[in-house]
């Protein structure tokens, strides 16, 4: 298991926590402070292109924590599924960011400068916070009108990569590059219309462009880690609950946790779409056992919500334990297996469909489908959703719900 992100709440305990997370807005604070980035003159002469120092901090510190965060995740150092990422409503967010930008322009602060120099007391600076607190507030009163708007175009966790159906080194170079133009660019704006001597800057900042540039240029070319190399970095933990049979739950169990209001359960079908067609139980999805990377990201956001739990179920457990490893090992958290597929769920449930399903004599490969079927009725055989109150299964619990290590919210403003 990659050892990054630390669960700091389990390693310091809450005080320890909450002492570290102000230690760290502090440190931010302060060399926001230092930097001069408090003063609204310096953060609005960008606009005016005589000054791009914010937009080399900022992008510098972007492309700086990209360029680690991904390669430290090719390593095996990070795990990138527990690092927060903002989820997406894609309209609200461009609008957001336009009215920001507005504010940015005539203020003269962003939210997260505007705080600090209310914090060492300037006064513009005191109310431009008050404005961002004013502004939350109103938001959040007006949020019911515009409910619609705001959720329509919502995607989730969802990374350019993602979206360009790419690699994240390619993704980092592309942007590394697009960074170092920017720097190029703005220095050229800086001396024309600053009058800034472009040649007293340091020259070791193209030294440290080009090393960015090398490391990313390597991430790119790097193939990313497969399924199965991701889960021999976890094996030596998760194997034991496999050895154990911790993840495999009773189709009793099952049953009672789809009839449970308090529980929100996703269903993973990754047999056939032959077999998915004849039978399958009543909300589950059908995901082929190797397209299961690609849900991932959903599932990833899905799991932000409280009392999720996740069953990849196939005809026994062959398939299904192999997409449970490809799940756990992209820390997907809440993952479990029905325990014997759906041959084992329809010896239980398939004597209210009497005469359309039947067992089938024999003895069989893995992952066969032992029952005949009158119709592909998918999921409109009784037994594809059972009445909870009619069977009275003994059975040994095993879901455990268990949140996250991730942080649950993050950004910046």
């Amino acid at each position: 298991m990659a050892p990054f992100p630390l669960p700091v709440f389990e390693l310091l305990g809450k005080p320890g926590a909450y002492v570290l997370f102000f230690a760290i807005g502090f440190a931010f604070g302060y060399i926001l402070e230092i930097s001069g980035f408090t003063e609204s003159p310096l953060l609005a002469k960008q606009f005016y292109f005589k000054d791009f120092q914010v937009l080399k901090v900022m992008f510098g510190a972007i492309i700086v924590a990209m360029t680690l965060v991904f390669l430290t995740s090719q390593l095996g150092l990070l795990d990138y599924n527990l690092v927060w990422v903002n989820p997406t409503y894609l309209w609200p967010g461009i609008l957001g960011g336009f009215i920001m930008g507005i504010g940015f322009i005539l203020g003269g602060f962003c939210p997260g400068t505007s705080l600090v120099s209310a914090v060492v007391g300037r006064i513009d600076g005191i109310f431009f916070a008050l404005g961002v607190m004013f502004g939350i507030g109103l938001f959040g009163e007006l949020e019911p009108f515009f409910r619609e708007f705001w959720y329509d175009s919502y995607y989730g966790r969802l990374t350019l990569p993602e979206v360009f159906h790419t690699t994240p080194g390619v993704i980092t170079l592309l942007v590394v590059l697009m960074a170092l133009v920017a720097f190029w660019l703005g220095e050229k704006a800086e001396a024309h219309f600053g009058k800034k001597d472009i040649s007293r800057e340091p020259r070791w900042r193209w030294v440290a462009g080009l090393v960015l540039v090398v490391l990313a240029g390597g991430l790119a070319l790097t193939a990313p880690r497969t399924p199965q190399e991701k889960w021999e970095r976890v094996a030596p933990q998760m194997q034991p609950l496999l050895e154990q049979r911790a993840v495999y739950v009773h189709p009793g169990e099952l049953l009672d946790i789809l009839h449970n209001d308090k529980l929100k359960p996703i269903l993973i079908d990754v047999r056939s779409e032959r077999d998915y067609n004849l039978f399958h139980i009543r909300g589950a999805k059908h995901v082929p056992l190797d397209r299961i990377p690609e849900i991932v990201p959903w599932l990833l956001d899905e799991t932000n919500q409280p009392n999720v739990v996740i069953f990849v179920i196939s005809n026994d457990e062959r398939d299904a334990t192999e997409a449970w490893k490809m799940l756990v090992a992209e820390s997907v958290p809440n993952v479990y297996i029905l325990e014997g597929g759906i041959n084992h769920w329809l010896q239980y449930f398939h004597e209210e469909d009497e005469g359309r399903i039947r067992p089938l004599e024999g003895d069989f490969p893995p992952e066969t489908l032992r029952w005949s079927f009158a119709y592909a009725l998918g999921d409109r055989y009784h037994a594809a959703f059972p009445n909870a109150h009619e069977y009275h299964i003994p059975y040994t619990p095993k879901v455990k719900l268990k949140l996250k290590r991730g942080p649950t919210g993050g950004g910046c403003g």
